[in-house]
């Protein structure tokens, strides 16, 4: 019987540490994504995008949170009249069942920590 493909993430029980500007110098310019950390309670993305770079307005069934790790990013939240303006060591967090847009801005490439569960995706 065949079982599903586990997603890897970065860190594990054999990798218990990472530095951003490493993972910066093996990616390369922006856009990219590299999975930090994957199990059975949540998944940990690094998103780097360069301001402007396009994005979906989307929404997940569960709770979404992120830290900004680089640059600027603006949150359109519905239910939110202003867009959140975050940089740089700022939290962001979406509630269930409300559609987001994410907007890179500023004058250099954004990184931020995406924290979800397995298996959540973006719906439209």
């Amino acid at each position: 019987m065949a079982t599903a493909p586990t997603l890897k993430g970065l860190l594990g029980p054999e990798t218990l540490h990472a530095r951003i500007d490493e993972i910066k110098r093996r990616k390369g310019q922006a856009p990219w994504s590299e999975k930090i950390v994957v199990n059975d309670q949540i998944v940990g993305t690094i998103i780097c995008q360069p301001p402007g770079h396009p994005t979906d307005r989307h929404y997940h069934l569960v709770d979404e949170w992120w830290f900004v790790v680089e640059g600027e990013i603006e949150w359109e939240i519905d239910g939110h009249a202003e867009p959140i303006k975050a940089r740089a060591g700022d939290f962001v967090y979406a509630p269930a069942n409300h559609f987001h847009h994410i907007r890179p801005t500023g004058s250099t490439p954004s990184i931020r920590l995406a924290i979800t569960p397995p298996g959540e995706f973006h719906r439209h």
